[in-house]
């Protein structure tokens, strides 16, 4: 129970932090990316406070022997370079310039509804029942 209220508040910092940042924008997002049009550099200063407090973050946490409320951290051992990571790096960096939403924004977003969100929700889940049913197996 401790671990699911731990969760709940985290999630809810993590979401107000991006409705805040505005990474919840799509105009604001397409506008950081296009570095050859109007360019707005402003989210390099929310992308560089995640990367600062990731590279302190992880260098704290991981020194301990587990994480608070679990037995064992889970780090992920692959490092491989496939096809497969590639075309879902390319798909997701395409879906992110076309919509200027990655998951966690939408999800956030979701929280105050509108159509559009609702269709690159059913997108995102679309195409991860798809993956599943494809990828599942050889995975």
């Amino acid at each position: 129970m401790q671990r699911a209220i731990v969760s709940f508040f985290a999630g809810g910092l993590f979401g107000a932090g991006l409705v805040i940042s505005q990474m919840t924008n799509p105009a604001k997002v397409i506008a950081f990316l296009d570095i050859f049009g109007n360019w707005d550099p402003s989210l390099a200063f929310v992308m560089g406070g995640a990367l600062l407090i990731t590279f302190f973050g992880y260098r704290l946490v991981l020194g301990k022997n587990a994480p608070a409320f679990e037995t064992k951290f889970y780090l992920p051992t692959s490092k491989n370079i496939d096809g497969r990571l590639i075309s879902g790096a390319a798909l997701f960096g395409i879906g992110w310039g076309l919509s200027g939403l990655c998951p966690g924004p939408a999800i956030s977003l979701s929280t105050f509804g509108g159509p559009n969100i609702l269709y690159f929700l059913a997108g995102l889940i679309g195409s991860v029942a798809v993956y599943r049913l494809l990828f599942a197996r050889t995975s």
